[in-house]
């Protein structure tokens, strides 16, 4: 790169837990790109099992924070959402959307994983969603949160090629170009997926999997994965860039056997994001 990017990360900051700008910012950095974070809620720690959590939610801290930004002059090359803690959020990230009309769009709806909502997806928040994924460049739902987008039952367990196809066309049609779909698993293997409408192309990138649930991983991929296209990847490169990442942060953190509620070990993995290391583990879906 010849200059350096920026990207307006509208996403929660949660001291304890290593998720959302937490993750995101030390991941973007590290491969070249500047964060200029936009807070929607800053939470003592993620609500994963740390008891209860102290929200301050920053709604009101959003809309004034981008009229500074625009009396600036100053300018993103990507606009990338995630956790919004209300759904007049929503409303803001149209906002910035609408102001960077140039800028690469990202989604990472968050909502839901493991067949479940969280407790801060409401059913309104959940309609609204579509909003933000209809003026989407690129969006990037686990398998749950792709199937609340469609209407279809968040639990799946095991999806077919034709159901793991259709999904990426559906969440296409409703206007990204590019859908990757996380976490998704089938006939005995879990992957990343991935439809680029523009080429008619079905992408798939396996992983294997270790005893453990860490939060932030979904954070940690969309990034990567953002960061990647930013600086030129195709799309394949991008998702396999993100998931070789993912997988060696998560081997490298169950080796320790450190609390899995605290995260993944970013600090000691993110010389790997430095690099520009060749990738070809993926495959045609």
């Amino acid at each position: 790169m010849n200059r350096n990017m920026k990207v307006a990360a509208i996403h929660d900051l949660s001291g304890i837990g290593r998720c959302s700008l937490t993750v995101i910012l030390p991941a973007l950095s590290a491969m070249g790109i500047q964060v200029c974070p936009v807070p929607t809620a800053i939470l003592s720690s993620h609500t994963g099992g740390f008891g209860d959590v102290v929200l301050r939610d920053l709604t009101d801290y959003i809309s004034p924070a981008l009229e500074h930004y625009k009396r600036l002059d100053f300018d993103f090359d990507c606009i990338y959402s995630g956790f919004l803690a209300s759904t007049e959020q929503i409303d803001h990230c149209l906002d910035f959307f609408n102001s960077y009309k140039g800028a690469l769009k990202v989604v990472d709806p968050v909502m839901a994983d493991h067949g479940k909502p969280y407790k801060t997806c409401n059913d309104q928040l959940r309609r609204r969603m579509g909003e933000l994924v209809r003026i989407a460049d690129i969006i990037t739902p686990n398998v749950t949160e792709a199937a609340m987008l469609l209407g279809e039952d968040p639990y799946q367990p095991d999806m077919t090629l034709q159901q793991m196809k259709s999904f990426l066309v559906r969440l296409s049609e409703l206007g990204p170009e590019t859908v990757v779909i996380t976490s998704v698993f089938s006939g005995g293997k879990t992957c990343n997926i991935g439809y680029d409408r523009v080429h008619s192309k079905f992408w798939r990138v396996p992983y294997s999997m270790v005893s453990g649930n860490y939060p932030g991983t979904g954070d940690i991929f969309a990034a990567v994965l953002t960061g990647s296209i930013l600086r030129g990847d195709s799309l394949p490169l991008a998702m396999n860039r993100a998931a070789s990442f993912l997988e060696l942060a998560i081997k490298t953190t169950y080796g320790y056997s450190t609390d899995p509620r605290e995260g993944i070990l970013l600090e000691g993995c993110l010389s790997y994001l430095m690099g520009n290391p060749t990738l070809c583990d993926y495959e045609t879906l």
